[in-house]
């Protein structure tokens, strides 16, 4: 399993804390679930995984230019 970091803001972080306490689930375990889709589709989650994925893109393509 890979491991993933995600810096949230501290609002965002207290609604997943919350939410995870109300269904009795980890931090992680929350953000899993919601990543999964067992819950309804956030328009947020998918456009903060659009941003990851697009800076991770970046990130590979500034490593290719480091090598070359």
């Amino acid at each position: 399993m890979r491991r993933v970091v995600i810096e949230v803001e501290t609002q965002l972080y207290g609604q997943l804390s919350r939410a995870a306490q109300d269904n009795g689930l980890s931090i992680e375990q929350e953000c899993l679930r919601r990543l999964q889709g067992l819950d309804r589709h956030s328009h947020y989650l998918q456009a903060l995984l659009a941003d990851l994925r697009a800076e991770e893109e970046q990130r590979r393509a500034s490593a290719r230019d480091e090598v070359a």
